[in-house]
């Protein structure tokens, strides 16, 4: 929905589904009792808080920047870096490359 992906939580104690918007610093949460109303009150819940930063005068943040940290093996670092000036290419576009070829020749780019 308008690009947020929201968690979706049980609690068996209070007999309801929850969650919240994910990827962002900001907590949005939304429940129900049954999946329908949950979808309903996520929906609800993104709105609400991109009319929220509108009033408060602040862009609402989104999920997926583009920017993550990974931490790997100091040798592999060194490898990536190697292929990377071979290739021509900063380390950035080329981990990039490598993780654009890998998901788009599995089943991964069908969520």
């Amino acid at each position: 929905m308008k690009g947020y992906i929201g968690s979706i939580e049980y609690s068996s104690e209070d007999k309801c589904f929850y969650g919240k918007l994910e990827m962002i610093d900001d907590v949005v949460t939304f429940e129900a009792t049954t999946a329908e109303d949950l979808e309903k009150n996520f929906r609800h819940a993104v709105d609400e808080y991109i009319e929220t930063c509108k009033q408060l005068g602040r862009e609402p943040q989104k999920t997926y920047k583009g920017v993550f940290n990974v931490r790997i093996d100091p040798l592999l670092h060194k490898k990536f870096y190697l292929e990377a000036r071979r290739a021509g290419m900063s380390l950035n576009a080329f981990v990039g490359q490598v993780l654009q070829k890998e998901v788009l020749s599995n089943e991964y780019n069908k969520v």
